[in-house]
């Protein structure tokens, strides 16, 4: 027993002692210096013995697109700040020796990226990426986080042979993207964890969209987007903040540990025995069996220490205690003696929460996933344009003879021949001798027509030619002339046998040929065709002669010469009934009849107007600016985002529908012209030009407009105003008309770009308006440069905070006014006139989704008055013709009680009767209320279908929600960022005064306008409140 404990006490003396283990190998690191290629580094000195290595990549991945360097004034000044932060988080990345165990030697590298990447500085030494820090550049354009993941990647996991380096990436964004085209951002950070790299997520300024930094952090965002940020106010400035910095590099350093250093538990050498006897060669073992499932693991090391909690209340005061007795001098003890050896002492108390364990094997495949719906039939295409016709084609080489072909078609009956001359009587003679044969008698009356003959063979066809390549679309042109016949051409060979073709169109009749010698007798015909021809003269009587083959269309011969007269016919039979005689003469007039009963009494002018109106709307009056040509400048920058762009195009076109008729042809002196140019970075301009002859109508230039697409790229404000003048304005404009510029930006632009250009309209003679927005993230428009582009002309300059004002009442007035002052109305000559109702949505798509409170709070009394005004709205609106409708709207209805309680009256329909039955159906819940779940709920089942969506092109997705606000909030944050991600448009409606006025802002996405309020739920049926309403959604 006394070995067991001597063995025992060795053991765990030589497992608290440092072991000298094998180093683990130098530390790749690519790249040197400057070079733009990685190289591998000289070696490092070997560590001390009992030292691990344990080397560490770091890689930098900077968000440079225009969302963040437009955050903070001037532009771009927010990414030097960035680099700036980078270079104080790589200065304090030191080489050190880190718990006396591991040798800690830090490898660092980074990319920038907008659209594209740019690997600035490859793997290399900190001094070295801090000079190569410096070619960081402003990239502007869109954001493409999930290809810059990407790319990442494959940065850190192309390294070197040797010893397993600790891997992680620090990306410093704003957490929005314009776009995903290599997969997704949170599946390239998933992809990027499997392969061992832990990835910080750290905000580029104090405007982030934080499910998307959450998304790149992961699932344990709690340690790797604990709030880490490049800057933070301190006494009114901003300062890099070093304090995530700090706490990112003590996790980094703590990871790093748990990843290098394995603890060992080593046996002491025992004396070596002596060798024993060389045994017997053994025999080939069987295969052996599958061995048992191994044990459960031991439990993981313990986290990182957990965040410092905040500070209790203080305690109250306690009462004085009372005062204690003087104790007595104790008595020396006594020597004690000398203690044995101590015992194991006892556990020790529960270290720091550590870092997430290693991550497990791989799980087993699971069972294959159903096979998903079909998703829904996509709308029809237009038909495309006629294209040119082709060239013809070359004659093909003459085929080789063909084997005989299939039966041919029964023949058409022949038209009846001509008639002969009538003979003379002959003079009875006396019997003589058998004379000569005499001539042809007279000509009898038709025959019937004799049988068919037999079915001719079918001629070969001829090969088929190549199919030749379809030419590209063209311009639809107009109808042109019936052209000529061309010249007939050569016939070609025979050539192999083809398919049965199908029954062709009869050919055009021929030019009658001469009659051919008799044939000889046929068997009797198939009843001919029941329709008449027009009726010949009798001919001669021939026999009926076979059918032969149809033969094509052959060429016309020359006219033979007069055969000689036959012999004498036999009798004819009685010919076919004659055609019905002509209409006779007029008869004298009947005697007048008695008065017949009174007839209804007719429309008057008035009705029959009022008929007209309701049916084409065509006689209303119309209004006349004059010559103007009109160039609308449009902001398609990221910064602006999808749903402001829409609203920007309408903009444009409700515009234009208030400014009376447009010009019909684009040389014309009179009329409004129209052009528009979309901009974005340098080279990625897009216009609709005043002399577009396809441009003649409304409808013309309102398709135009809707095919702009958002294009999501950096601005370039003033080299937009050059390209408008130079190719719109400077050739195109006419000499008589009034040019007039309305520019729609946020007024801030790319600092690359020119600033000399924002004034270059203004010594063309031209107009120009100035609107200003604040953009999606609501910064405030900078008004000396919109200053600049209207020409220094304070009252050109509108402001605005939210595009939707682009689209409001008050301001369409405004601009009409402003763009066309002195109109001239020019109604027709009616009778009467009357302004005709037209329905609400008829010129825009609305997707209009219901999402109703249906909590005890609502009552039986209230929920039945939502019922009827939702009806109401349904029969007020203009609904779809179809599904695939890209005008009017369409409706949809969900009520939603607590987290899992959400009931579909009806989805995304146009039908009406579909909407009034659902609305029939739909009962009261009368339960607790939760509205994130509501939310998420509508946008997977309503608006979306897998990765698809079920909403219509170009079609604007409305949630209007009613309830008080006093509802749960749990996820409410999250699924109000996921409406904005899918550019819903929202709208509240609230009735009552205990409201919870928080949560109906953040319903409202923080727009007051959206949010209508009534006394109670029979405030809503008001015609006031009531239209203010459907202005609103439409």
């Amino acid at each position: 027993m006394a070995r067991i404990s001597a063995l025992v006490f060795l053991c765990v003396l030589q497992a608290a002692a440092p072991q000298g283990l094998v180093p683990r190998g130098p530390r790749p690191v690519p790249g040197r210096g400057d070079s733009p290629d990685p190289t591998p580094p000289p070696p490092r000195p070997i560590p001390p013995d009992g030292i691990i290595d344990c080397p560490i990549k770091v890689f930098f991945t900077l968000d440079t697109s225009e969302t963040v360097a437009l955050h903070e004034s001037p532009p771009g000044s927010l990414v030097k700040t960035v680099m700036e932060f980078t270079k104080v988080f790589a200065q304090r990345l030191v080489d050190e020796e880190y718990k006396g165990q591991i040798q800690m030697s830090w490898s660092i590298g980074g990319l920038n990226y907008s659209e594209t990447q740019h690997v600035f500085s490859p793997f290399t030494t900190k001094e070295t990426f801090i000079r190569n820090l410096n070619r960081v550049v402003y990239e502007g354009k869109g954001t493409h986080t999930d290809c810059a993941l990407q790319r990442m990647t494959q940065q850190l996991t192309n390294h070197y042979a040797g010893t397993q380096p600790v891997l992680f990436s620090v990306v410093i964004t704003d957490g929005y993207v314009t776009a995903e085209p290599c997969g997704g951002m949170r599946q390239m950070a998933d992809k990027a964890r499997e392969k061992g790299i832990q990835i910080f997520s750290v905000a580029a300024s104090r405007s982030i969209d934080e499910p998307g930094m959450k998304d790149i952090a992961g699932p344990l965002h709690e340690v790797y987007r604990d709030d880490y940020k490049v800057v933070d106010t301190v006494g009114g400035r901003l300062e890099i903040n070093t304090a995530s910095i700090d706490r990112i590099i003590q996790i980094m350093k703590h990871q790093a540990y748990l990843q290098c250093y394995q603890h060992k538990c080593l046996s002491a050498p025992g004396m070596p025995g002596q060798p024993g006897p060389e045994g017997p060669k053994g025999s080939k073992g069987d295969r052996g069996f599958a061995g048992r499932k191994g044990t459960r693991g031991i439990q993981g090391d313990p986290g990182i220490e957990g965040p410092i909690g905040k500070p209790g209340p203080k305690g109250a005061t306690g009462l004085k205690g009372d005062k204690g007795e003087i104790g007595t001098v104790g008595a020396k003890g006594v020597a004690g003696v000398a203690g044995r050896n101590g015992t194991d002492g006892q556990k020790g108390k529960i270290g720091h929460i550590g870092a997430p364990g290693c991550k497990g094997d791989q799980g087993d495949k699971g069972p294959d996933g159903y096979h998903g719906d079909f998703g829904a039939t996509g709308p029809p295409g237009e038909n495309g344009e006629k294209g040119n016709p082709g060239l013809p084609g070359k004659s093909g080489r003459p085929g080789l003879q063909g084997n005989p072909g299939a039966k041919g078609e029964d023949g058409h009956p022949g038209n009846p021949g001509p008639p002969g001359p009538k003979g003379l009587l002959g003079v009875p003679g006396s019997p003589g001798e058998r004379g000569e044969t005499g001539r042809r008698g007279d000509p009898g009356t038709k025959g019937r027509p004799g049988p068919d003959g037999r079915k001719g063979a079918k001629g070969e066809l001829g090969p088929l030619g190549a199919r030749g390549r379809p030419g590209e679309d063209g311009f639809k042109g107009a109808k042109g002339d019936q052209g000529l016949p061309g010249s007939r051409g050569q016939p070609g060979e025979l050539g192999g046998p083809g398919e049965i073709g199908s029954i062709g169109n009869p050919g055009d009749p021929g030019t009658r040929g001469d009659l051919g010698p008799p044939g000889p007798k046929g068997d009797n015909g198939r009843p001919g065709f029941s329709y008449s021809g027009p009726r010949g003269a009798a001919g001669d009587k021939g026999d009926p002669g076979r059918i032969g083959p149809r033969g094509s269309r052959g060429d016309c011969g020359a006219k033979g010469e007069a055969g000689n007269n036959g012999p004498p016919g036999e009798p004819g039979r009685p010919g076919r009934v004659g055609e019905p005689g002509g209409r006779g003469p007029r008869g004298d007039r009947g005697s007048d009849g008695y008065p017949g009963p009174g007839g209804d009494p007719g429309l008057s002018d008035c009705d029959v107007m009022t008929y007209i109106r309701e049916t084409c709307g065509c006689c209303d009056c119309e209004k006349h600016c004059g010559a103007l040509d009109i160039v609308f400048v449009i902001d398609s920058s990221e910064s602006v985002g999808l749903t402001n762009f829409t609203l920007e195009k309408n903009f444009v076109i409700n515009t234009i529908n208030r400014l009376g008729s447009m010009a019909s042809d684009p040389s014309s002196t009179s009329g409004t012209r129209v052009g528009v140019v979309q901009f974005s970075h340098n080279g990625t301009f897009e216009a609709i030009r005043l002399d577009d002859p396809n441009i003649n109508s409304m409808s013309s230039f309102k398709a135009a407009v809707k095919k702009l697409q958002w294009i999501a790229g950096g601005t370039f404000t003033p080299s937009a105003l050059k390209f408008a003048y130079d190719n719109l304005i400077r050739d195109g404009k006419r000499a008589q008309a009034k040019v007039s510029v309305v520019v729609i930006t946020d007024g801030r632009f790319d600092p690359r770009d020119d600033d000399n250009l924002l004034q270059y309209l203004c010594a063309n003679d031209v107009v120009v308006n100035a609107i200003g927005v604040g953009d999606m993230f609501e910064k405030t428009q900078d008004n000396e440069i919109l200053g600049s582009i209207a020409c220094n002309k304070k009252e050109r300059v509108t402001e605005m905070s939210r595009y939707v004002d682009l689209v409001s009442e008050v301001f369409m007035n405004t601009m009409e006014n402003v763009l066309c002052p002195d109109p001239v109305m020019v109604c027709p000559d009616l009778p009467c006139k009357s302004q005709p109702d037209v329905s609400a949505c008829v010129q825009r798509p609305l997707d209009l989704v219901f999402l109703l409170d249906g909590s005890e709070r609502l009552g039986l009394e209230n929920f039945r008055l939502v019922r009827e005004f939702v009806q109401k709205v349904a029969d007020n609106l203009a609904l779809a013709g179809s599904r695939t409708d890209p005008m009017r709207a369409r409706l949809a209805l969900i009520e939603f009680g607590k987290e899992i309680e959400n009931k579909v009256a009806f989805p995304l329909t146009h039908d009406p009767a579909v909407i009034a039955d659902g609305i029939a159906r739909l009962h009261y819940l009368d339960s607790s209320s939760s509205v994130g779940p509501a939310i998420n709920y509508a946008i997977d089942n309503i608006i979306s279908r897998g990765r698809g969506r079920k909403t219509r092109p170009n079609a604007e997705v409305s949630f209007v929600f009613i309830t008080d606000g006093v509802t749960d909030s749990n996820n409410l944050e999250e699924a109000v960022s996921a409406m904005r991600r899918e550019q819903v448009v929202s709208t509240v409606i609230a009735t009552g005064s205990e409201v919870n006025q928080e949560v109906l802002m953040k319903l409202a996405m923080d727009d007051k306008d959206a949010i209508f309020r009534g006394k109670d739920l029979s405030d809503l049926a008001r015609s006031s409140l009531f239209d203010r309403f459907i202005k609103w959604v439409c």
